[in-house]
């Protein structure tokens, strides 16, 4: 369930993986944090006969959803994630599945594991492969009774894959380019029609990085960041996972013996 991520493309990549036209660059962003802009591709309006307009634009939205019913939204929680297996039946999100379906490019993201008591390991998760990936997200304008207007938006969720499932239960739902008119199609495709996307991504997909506790700082946004910390800390977190996954192999042992105690001892 990121908190954070990354998008360090060229402007070239970008316009090539989403099929959109940008009216400017950008900079590499390492540390994108909610509240601030993030890109969401989304549905043009149809073209004319003739146009050679791409059916995708680019736009940019405040990471933090807020439906548009709300009536203040400092009283409405940051909400950065949403769980995609409800987000069609929740009040909240229900609109924006029918009509406010995105895309959220990115590099990749960050995600916590905690270590011990206190401590907790940052890791930068990206396509083992490279290049960009496609968040799922959901965007809803809310217009206030000034006339102001915030666009806003969200990434969709899912448990996740057995790979990262270590770090956190929860991930970001991936779009494949396949994918993309059909999940962004909101006038063809109902909700329901897109249910089948909603999936997490395959366990080799993603590769997770050590890296150092600097991405914890909002203000700190260089390549540093990615960096891998030194692989003999890294050596030790792959061996408490060993060590995780044996406890739990001895546990299963053991509550197979107790049951095959409780079955030779029952009079049913």
């Amino acid at each position: 369930m990121p908190g954070r991520f990354s998008l360090i493309a060229s402007r070239d990549e970008f316009e090539s993986y989403f099929g959109v036209i940008l009216d400017t660059e950008f900079p590499p962003l390492y540390n994108i944090a909610p509240t601030q802009p993030i890109f969401n591709i989304v549905a043009a309006e149809t073209a004319l006969p003739g146009s050679n307009r791409p059916n995708r634009r680019a736009t940019l939205v405040r990471w933090g959803f807020i439906p548009g019913w709300v009536k203040n939204p400092d009283d409405w929680p940051l909400m950065i994630n949403m769980r995609s297996e409800t987000a069609a039946q929740k009040n909240s999100f229900k609109t924006a599945m029918a009509h406010g379906r995105s895309l959220v490019p990115a590099s990749g993201f960050y995600e916590w594991r905690k270590i011990g008591k206190d401590k907790k390991q940052p890791y930068w998760i990206r396509p083992r492969h490279g290049g960009l990936v496609a968040f799922a997200g959901l965007m809803e304008t809310w217009s206030g009774a000034d006339g102001s207007q915030i666009d806003t938006g969200g990434l969709l969720t899912v448990d996740a894959n057995k790979s990262l499932s270590i770090i956190h239960h929860r991930m970001p739902v991936i779009i494949h380019p396949e994918n993309f008119e059909e999940w962004l199609d909101c006038k063809r495709n109902r909700s329901r029609d897109v249910a089948h996307l909603l999936v997490t991504v395959d366990d080799d997909f993603f590769e997770a990085i050590p890296i150092s506790d600097k991405v914890n700082k909002v203000s700190n946004n260089s390549a540093e960041l990615l960096e891998p910390i030194s692989s003999e800390f890294a050596d030790s977190l792959k061996y408490a996972d060993k060590s995780k996954e044996r406890n739990a192999q001895q546990q299963e042992r053991v509550n197979d013996h107790l049951d095959k105690q409780d079955d030779q001892f029952s009079l049913f």
